[in-house]
């Protein structure tokens, strides 16, 4: 099967960027920081991304191109004879399938709340009041799949590349814009406050692997997601220097986000802390108590599922990569016979908080919580000690080999001094934060 390829650095800089930009920044992170104390939890979530992401995002892209292959076949290319890294690969593809078991459910909410205030029908809008519509729920689902494998029907170039270019161009205009907007309103001050200053008082171990999962989600690290990427681009650019532009523009829309939600949080009273129902509890009600609301209202969520519908082209691309080159499939063929699996897989979320009810962990938890503690707390953490330990022992790819790779071309270098990070400090404090929280989460 003949490589593809991205027709411009831009098109990978912004293809990647849309693969981590999501809901993973708009719709999880404002959640995420309310439930964990605000400011401490965004500190020790820089951190993260600094320390363990950018090495982790560096090693990912390196071993995608290096291998020219996707996450299934990428080991098998690289490994020693008789090697068993290989295996990995598949739990990668897993990983891909279940985020996208929950992701689209996600993405299809986006575009359900896009409709209502298009329409002027928010009098009555609520998230309990969706997420427990059977309808509602399976009915977007079903669109958000379709969509997404329609457009990757198309060639690489003609799809994916495209359509993400001028997704990604509007969501950093539509930032910008409503975070402007937020820092009017009354509650700003004590928005801002709880959102930039650290509480240090409130940072502890739960609060420091929050942050450290919720960093490689944000990025997609540890699945694969941007194996794929890299096996797409050439080698006129080093890979620190792509790994940190996409880390800087992820970053950017994440702490844009907590620039519109927080104000609007301390202005209307509403829990910071509320959970997955925060994006759209708060903007909702944002929008029902201004002038222009149905517009801005519009604007958001529309801007919301560009957001969420860049993550999910990225990871059907890459579950397709993986499906073809298991099986020779074409384009066409692959597509929907992926779609139809996830579809069917995502089924779980969409009706979880109605027909297909299942509460995994603790009191109130459903099949969301389930597919994403397989990738957030599992998958992910573990595939980026696996990258670190392939790129920078003997015993998989090797230092030399990794660094050879991720330097080719132009821009910044991995240098020597950078060594123990990656062979040290990466592997020591994801395994350690792994295993700590897995003994303290809560299960029950």
């Amino acid at each position: 099967m003949e490589r593809e390829s991205f027709q411009s650095r831009i098109g990978f800089i912004l293809v990647s960027a849309g693969c981590a930009i999501g809901c993973g920044n708009v719709w999880k992170f404002p959640w995420m920081t309310g439930q964990y104390g605000g400011g401490g939890f965004v500190l020790v979530y820089v951190l993260c991304l600094i320390l363990l992401g950018l090495p982790s995002m560096t090693m990912e892209f390196a071993i995608g191109r290096a291998s020219q292959a996707s996450p299934v076949k990428m080991y098998q290319k690289l490994e020693k004879p008789g090697q068993k890294w290989h295996i990995h690969g598949y739990f990668a593809l897993l990983g891909n399938i279940a985020l996208m078991a929950f992701y689209t459910v996600v993405t299809g909410w986006m575009m359900y709340y896009f409709v209502q205030f298009a329409a002027g029908k928010t009098a009555d809008l609520g998230f309990v009041a969706m997420i427990t519509n059977p309808g509602v729920n399976v009915g977007y689902l079903l669109v958000a799949v379709v969509l997404g494998y329609a457009v990757l029907c198309f060639h690489l170039q003609g799809g994916l590349e495209r359509v993400t270019k001028y997704l990604m161009t509007a969501l950093f205009v539509l930032m910008l814009v409503l975070a402007i907007h937020s820092a009017t309103l009354d509650g700003a001050k004590e928005g801002l406050k709880f959102y930039l200053v650290p509480d240090f008082s409130k940072i502890n171990g739960q609060v420091v692997v929050a942050a450290m999962n919720q960093a490689f989600f944000t990025l997609s690290i540890g699945i694969g997601s941007m194996a794929i990427f890299g096996s797409y681009i050439g080698k006129e650019r080093s890979l620190l220097g792509e790994s940190l532009n996409v880390i800087l523009l992820d970053t950017f829309v994440a702490i844009m986000a907590g620039f519109i939600i927080f104000p609007a949080c301390f202005t209307f009273n509403i829990e910071a802390g509320a959970g997955p129902g925060l994006l759209f509890n708060t903007m909702a009600t944002v929008f029902n108590n201004m002038a222009g609301g149905r517009v801005w209202g519009s604007l958001f969520f529309l801007f919301m599922v560009f957001a969420a519908f860049s993550t999910e082209l990225a990871v059907f691309e890459n579950i397709l990569a993986c499906v073809r080159e298991m099986t020779g499939w074409s384009r066409v063929k692959g597509c929907i016979a992926c779609g139809v699996g996830v579809f069917l897989l995502a089924l779980t979320t969409a009706l979880g908080y109605s027909v297909f009810h299942f509460q995994p962990f603790a009191e109130g938890s459903a099949w969301l919580d389930f597919w994403d503690f397989i990738v957030s707390t599992n998958l992910l953490p573990l595939g980026a000690l696996i990258f670190s330990l392939f790129c920078c022992y003997e015993i998989g790819w090797g230092w030399d080999k990794f660094v050879e790779e991720a330097n080719a071309g132009k821009g910044l270098k991995v240098r020597n001094w950078m060594k123990p990070i990656f062979r040290y400090v990466v592997p020591v404090c994801v395994a350690g934060l792994y295993l700590y929280g897995l003994f303290t989460f809560q299960w029950k």
